[in-house]
C-alpha cells in the first residue's frame, strides 16, 4: 500500500473539501494553499504559544491553572472539517487509498463505513460464528428499547456506549454475538402526541374516529417519525443486527404478549379485580408506578394543572371539624391535604390509646357537608402525634385508607370520575365539576357553615403523571392485576443464591426490599394504541423460535439504575415465570448522567443534550430553537433558556462519536453519577487527533517499502542493547492489552480507557515517537523500530477499536497488509490481542527502569526552562555514584538527548570533577545531570530576566502569606502552593549565583569550551 511522505500531501489530490462549519455559524476559511501552509502555519502558532505557555509553568513550578468546566467550554475555537467526498455506493467500502488528511476530522473519519458494516454481515451471529478466532461461545444483549417517540438524549448514549463495547469486543474475541435492536411502542405517549397532531393539524378528537381510523394514523405517524431512533443507534456507531430488529407493537411482539397473557391466566397469576389503581384524569387510563413522579413539596405550592382554569394550592393542611352527634357543641377537627375528597368518607379514625378521643370511642360524628352520621373507629395504623391525631377515612381515593376500610368493613364511596370532574354521589352542587374547581367550593361552604377550622403550610409528596403533569388521582377501578408475591420471592431469591448478579453489589439491597414489600402489578390500561386484553381469545402454545433456543437467556443485561425494579425486576419476574430459567445471569447498572453543575438532566432546566449535537456540534441558536419548540410552559422555558446560554454561550463543539463514547466509557459503570461536560468531550476529541498524527507519522515512516512479518510468526526482534527503547514500547503495549483485558472481563471500562489513553498519548506519542525519530534517519536504518512502529499501531488500533470504532477502523485498514494468511476485512472482527499472545514483551523491570529515565528527563526540561534555552541543544554529563544507575544512563544516552531536547549526553566518572561553565542539577541522592551554559547563556542579558521574575514570584509568596490560613482542602492547596514558589525562589537564587560565576569568569560570551 503505497504512503506518500508528509510534505507530499496537497488538498488537491484528496478528493476532499472542508466543509462550511456549524449551521449559521460565522463562516469558516474554505481556502486550502498549496501544502497546506496557511493551516500549517496556524498550528505552529498555536503550538509555540503553548509552549510558551508550558515553560512559563514548568519556571513557575507548578501546572498550569486548571480552567473550570464552564470556562473550557467557552475556549473552543471551530475546526476546520474535512468531508469524504470520493463517490461511495451506499453499503460500499470506503475508499482508503489516499493519503490520510492533515488533521482529524470526525466528519470525513465516520463516512460510509457503518453502511459497509452492517452489508458485510460483520454484525449478524452467523458470521461471527465463521470467523478464524471462533471460540464456540455466544453472547447475546437486547438494548433497553427506547420509547418510538422520543430521540436519544445522553443517557440513551451511555448505554450505547458501554454495550457498544462490550459487544464489539466479544465479537472480535470470536464469540457469536447477538444484539438486538428494538423500539417501545410507548402507549400513552405515543397515543398522546398523535392526538395533539390531529387537533392541530385537523382540528379533530381521538374520540370523533373509530378505533380503527385513529390506529391507521398512528401508524402512519410511527412510520414518518418513528426511525429517529435507528439513525441515531446507526451515528453512535451501535453495531446491532438489524435483520433482527424489535417493535413491540410488531405481530410477533402481539402473539407473545398474547401468549403470556393465558399462561399467567392459567398459572393462577393473572386476574380481574376492582382495586384502586393510579389514575391520570389528562390520559383518562391507568398508569403503573413508574410514571408517577413523586414530587416533594416543602409547604405551599401553587401549581398550573391540565384541564384547570387557575393554578392549585399544594402542601397545605386543612382542618375541618365534624360535628359529634348528639352532643352540641362537641366536635372532633380532622386534617386534610384533599378537601376534594371530603363527599367521598366514610368514616373519622383515631388511635384506640389516644386519651383525647377515648370517650368518643363508638359515637358517630356528623358529615360536615352532607350531615349524615360516620362512625368514630379506632385503628392502630394512626398517628396521634401527627395533626390532630383524627384522620378522615376515603377508601375509594387513598390506597392507605382501602386498607383501613377493608378492615373494618367500610364500604368505599367514588367521588371523582375517570375524566376528574365530580361523580353523581355528590351533591347537585357539586356534580360535573373539576376536583379542584370543587375544592374552593367545598372549603366556601366549610366557612359559610362555620366548620372550617383553617389552614397551614405542610411538607407533603405528590403524585404527579410524568405523561401528562396532571396530580395523580387514586380511583377504584376493575382492572387486570398479575399476583406478584410469588414471582418476586422467586426474584429475591435469584439475587440472594448468586443465580442473579447484580454489578455493583450495593443494589441488592434495594432489590431484596422493593421483592419483600411489592404488590400485585395493574397491567391494564385504557388505551387505543397497544396490546388489547386478549381474554376472549383461546391460543395455543407456540414452540421456541431457533434464536429463543440459542440466544435466551440473555448473557448480560446492561442498563441505567434507575431502571432496576420496575424493568429489570419484571423482566426476572415475568422471564422466569414464562420460561423456567432467568433472563440473564448477570445486571450491570450504570449511573445516571447529571451536568456539570450535578443536577438531572431535564428538558425544563435546558441541559439535555442530544448526543447529535455534540457528535456534530451545533450554535446556541439553534438548541434554543429546539427548546422553543418543545412543550414547554413559557416560565420554564425562560429558566432554561437562560440556563442553555450559560451553559453553552457559543454553542457546542463538533467532537465526534468516537470521543463521546471514549468519554462516556471512561466515566466506567461502577461509579457514582456521572457529571458530563462537553469540554472533556472535546478533550478526547484532541486525543483522537493524538492518533491520527502518530499514525501519519507511523505510516510516512515505514514507506511504501515496507513489508510486516508474517501474521503466523511472533515478532521476536533480536534486541540489543541499543534497541532497549523497542523493548521498552513493546512491554508498555503487552501491560496495556493486559489492563485492557481486565477491564473487559471485569466490564469496568474506565481501566480500559484509562489503559489506552496511556498507552497512546504517554507511551507511544510523547516518548517512543519522538525518542526513534533519530534513530529512523540513521543511515542504515535498524530494521527493527519500523517493524515495532507496525506492531504498535496494529495492536493499538485493534485493543481501540470496541470504543472507537470508527478511528480504528479509518486507520487500521491504512496499514500495510501482512503477508500470509487472508487479511481480516474490518477492524471489527479482526482478533482482539490477548494477554497472554504478548506477555512475552512484558518487562516490568525495564519498565520500572525507565521511568527513572523519564525522571531525568523532565529535570534536564525544567533545567532548559530555567535557563530559557529555548532553541540552544546544549550538551549533558550525568554523573552517579550507584554503578547500576551509571549503567541505566548508559543504556538510554540517545533518548536521554532526544527527550530532553538536549544535544549530545555522556557520562562523566563517579567522583570526577565538574566541568567549568556548566550548571548542576540533582537527579537523585546518587546522581546528578550537568548541562552546558558557557557559550550558550548571556549572564548580563539573562541576569535582568531572572530578577523579574524572581521579584514576581516573591509577590506572589508574600501574598499568600499575608493570608489567613484557610480549613480543608483550601489549606492544603495554600501549603503546596507556598512549597511551590519557595521552592522556585531557591531554584532562580541558584540560577543567578551561577550566572553571576559565569559572568565574572568570562565576561563577554564566545566560545564554547570542552569539558
Amino acid at each position: 500500500m503505497p504512503h506518500l511522505p508528509l510534505t507530499s500531501f496537497r488538498p488537491p489530490l484528496w478528493g476532499l473539501r472542508p466543509s462550511r462549519g456549524l449551521r449559521r455559524s460565522r463562516p469558516l476559511s474554505t481556502q486550502s494553499e498549496p501544502d497546506g501552509s496557511a493551516i500549517s502555519r496556524r498550528n505552529r502558532e498555536a503550538k509555540q504559544k503553548r509552549l510558551r505557555e508550558k515553560q512559563a509553568s514548568l519556571e513557575a513550578g507548578i501546572a498550569p491553572k486548571t480552567k473550570s468546566p464552564a470556562e473550557s467550554s467557552k475556549a473552543w475555537t471551530p475546526k476546520e472539517r474535512v468531508l469524504y467526498e470520493i463517490p461511495t455506493e451506499h453499503g460500499e467500502k470506503k475508499d482508503v487509498s489516499r493519503p490520510l488528511p492533515p488533521a482529524y476530522s470526525p466528519q470525513y473519519v465516520e463516512a460510509a463505513w457503518y453502511p459497509w458494516w452492517v452489508r458485510e454481515g460483520f454484525f449478524k451471529p452467523e458470521y461471527q460464528a465463521r470467523l478464524p478466532q471462533a471460540t464456540g461461545e455466544t453472547f447475546s444483549m437486547c438494548i433497553p428499547p427506547p420509547n418510538v417517540t422520543g430521540s436519544l438524549h445522553i443517557g440513551h448514549a451511555l448505554t450505547v456506549a458501554i454495550q457498544d463495547a462490550l459487544v464489539r469486543w466479544h465479537r472480535m474475541r470470536g464469540d457469536r454475538v447477538l444484539w438486538v435492536p428494538g423500539s417501545d411502542h410507548a402507549g400513552i405517549a405515543t397515543q398522546a402526541v398523535v392526538e395533539k397532531q390531529l387537533w392541530k393539524e385537523r382540528g379533530v378528537r381521538r374520540h370523533e374516529l373509530s378505533r380503527e381510523d385513529f390506529l391507521r394514523e398512528v401508524w402512519k405517524w410511527k412510520e414518518e417519525k418513528g426511525g429517529e431512533i435507528c439513525e441515531q443507534l446507526r451515528a453512535l456507531g451501535a453495531s446491532l443486527d438489524w435483520d433482527r430488529e424489535c417493535f413491540t407493537m410488531d405481530t410477533s411482539s402481539s402473539v407473545a404478549v398474547t401468549e403470556a397473557f393465558v399462561r399467567l391466566y392459567k398459572a393462577g397469576l393473572l386476574y380481574r379485580s376492582r382495586q384502586l389503581v393510579n389514575w391520570s384524569c389528562a390520559l383518562h387510563s391507568a398508569i403503573s408506578d413508574i410514571e408517577v413522579e413523586s414530587r416533594p413539596l416543602p409547604g405551599r405550592t401553587e401549581l398550573q394543572l391540565p384541564g384547570c382554569p387557575t393554578p392549585v394550592s399544594f402542601g397545605l393542611l386543612f382542618s375541618v371539624a365534624f360535628p359529634v352527634d348528639g352532643e352540641p357543641g362537641a366536635e372532633v377537627v380532622v386534617g386534610t391535604t384533599r378537601p376534594e375528597t371530603l363527599p367521598g368518607d366514610v368514616a373519622v379514625a383515631v388511635h384506640p390509646d389516644d386519651s383525647r378521643y377515648t370517650h368518643l370511642h363508638g359515637r358517630q360524628l356528623c358529615h360536615p357537608l352532607t350531615g349524615q352520621l360516620l362512625p368514630l373507629i379506632t385503628d392502630c395504623t394512626v398517628q396521634p402525634h401527627v395533626g390532630t391525631g383524627a384522620v378522615k377515612v376515603t377508601p375509594a381515593h387513598s390506597p392507605a385508607d382501602a386498607e383501613l376500610g377493608a378492615r373494618h368493613g367500610l364500604s368505599p364511596r367514588s367521588v371523582i370520575a375517570e375524566d376528574g370532574t365530580m361523580t353523581t354521589l355528590c351533591e347537585d352542587w357539586l356534580q360535573g365539576l373539576h376536583r379542584f374547581v370543587a375544592r374552593e367550593k367545598i372549603l366556601s361552604a366549610l366557612r359559610e357553615r362555620g366548620l372550617f377550622r383553617g389552614l397551614q403550610n405542610h411538607p407533603m409528596v405528590l403524585p404527579i403523571c410524568s405523561r401528562s403533569g396532571d396530580v395523580v388521582e387514586y380511583l377504584l377501578k376493575s382492572q387486570w392485576f398479575v399476583r406478584s408475591r410469588e414471582m418476586g420471592e422467586q426474584a429475591a431469591k435469584a439475587v440472594e443464591s448468586g443465580a442473579l448478579e447484580l454489578s455493583p453489589s450495593f443494589h441488592q439491597k434495594n432489590w431484596q426490599h422493593w421483592f419483600s414489600h411489592i404488590g400485585d402489578w395493574c397491567v391494564s390500561r385504557q388505551l387505543w394504541w397497544g396490546h388489547r386484553i386478549p381474554a376472549y381469545l383461546v391460543v395455543e402454545e407456540h414452540a421456541k423460535t431457533p434464536d429463543l433456543a440459542h440466544f435466551y437467556p440473555l448473557s448480560l443485561l446492561e442498563t441505567g439504575s434507575d431502571l432496576l425494579l420496575f424493568w429489570v425486576g419484571r423482566m426476572v419476574m415475568l422471564g422466569t415465570q414464562l420460561t423456567g430459567q432467568l433472563p440473564f445471569s448477570k445486571v450491570l447498572l450504570h449511573s445516571m448522567v447529571r451536568d456539570r453543575q450535578g443536577r438531572k438532566m431535564s428538558k425544563s432546566l435546558g441541559n439535555v443534550l442530544d448526543p447529535r449535537d455534540i457528535i456534530s456540534g451545533v450554535e446556541l441558536q439553534v438548541l434554543q430553537e429546539k427548546l422553543r419548540d418543545g412543550n414547554l410552559d413559557p416560565a420554564e422555558l425562560a429558566i432554561a433558556a437562560t440556563a442553555q446560554r450559560k451553559d453553552f454561550p457559543h454553542g457546542i463543539p463538533e467532537c465526534g462519536t468516537d470521543a463521546l463514547r471514549f468519554t462516556l466509557c471512561s466515566h466506567g459503570a461502577l461509579g457514582g453519577d456521572l457529571h458530563l461536560s462537553v469540554s472533556e468531550v472535546l478533550s478526547f476529541r484532541h486525543f483522537c487527533n493524538k492518533i491520527w498524527n502518530a499514525l501519519r507519522f507511523i505510516l510516512n515512516a515505514l514507506g511504501e517499502e515496507f513489508i510486516p512479518q508474517p501474521a503466523e510468526e511472533p515478532l521476536l526482534l533480536q534486541l540489543s542493547p541499543a534497541s532497549r527503547m523497542d523493548a521498552w514500547i513493546l512491554s508498555c503495549l503487552a501491560r496495556t492489552a493486559q489492563d485492557c483485558e481486565r477491564g473487559f472481563l471485569t466490564r469496568e471500562l474506565s481501566l480500559v480507557t484509562h489503559a489506552l489513553h496511556h498507552f497512546w498519548l504517554h507511551n507511544l506519542c510523547d516518548v517512543y515517537l519522538e525518542a526513534v525519530k533519530p534513530v529512523l534517519s540513521h543511515s542504515p536504518r535498524p530494521p527493527e523500530p519500523p517493524q515495532v512502529l507496525f506492531f504498535c499501531a496494529d495492536v493499538g488500533l485493534r485493543l481501540l477499536a470496541p470504543l472507537m470504532p470508527f478511528l480504528a477502523e479509518e486507520l487500521w485498514q491504512r496499514l500495510p497488509l501482512r503477508p500470509g494468511g487472508p487479511p481480516a476485512p474490518s477492524v471489527c472482527v479482526v482478533p482482539y490481542p490477548s494477554a497472554r499472545s504478548l506477555e512475552h514483551w512484558h518487562q516490568p523491570e525495564l519498565e520500572r527502569r525507565f521511568s527513572r529515565v523519564q525522571e531525568s528527563v523532565q529535570a534536564l526540561r525544567a533545567l532548559r526552562a530555567t535557563y530559557q534555552l529555548t532553541k540552544a541543544r546544549p550538551r549533558v554529563l550525568l554523573q552517579s555514584s550507584e554503578p547500576g544507575e551509571q549503567g541505566l544512563f548508559e543504556a538510554f544516552l540517545e533518548p536521554l538527548g532526544t527527550l530532553g531536547h538536549c544535544g549530545a549526553v555522556g557520562l562523566l566518572p563517579p567522583g570526577a570533577a565538574a566541568p567549568s561553565g556548566w550548571v548542576q542539577a540533582p537527579l537523585s541522592d546518587t546522581s546528578q545531570a550537568y548541562m552546558e551554559l558557557q557559550g550558550l547563556v548571556d549572564p548580563q542579558t539573562h541576569l535582568p530576566r531572572l530578577a523579574a521574575r524572581r521579584h514576581k514570584l516573591q509577590k506572589q509568596l508574600d501574598g499568600l502569606l499575608a493570608r489567613p490560613p484557610s480549613e480543608g482542602e483550601a489549606e492544603t492547596q495554600r501549603q503546596q502552593r507556598l512549597s511551590s514558589l519557595q521552592l522556585e525562589l531557591s531554584k532562580l537564587d541558584k540560577a543567578a549565583s551561577h550566572l553571576r560565576q559565569l559572568m565574572d569568569a568570562s565576561p563577554s560570551p564566545g566560545g564554547s569550551p570542552s569539558p
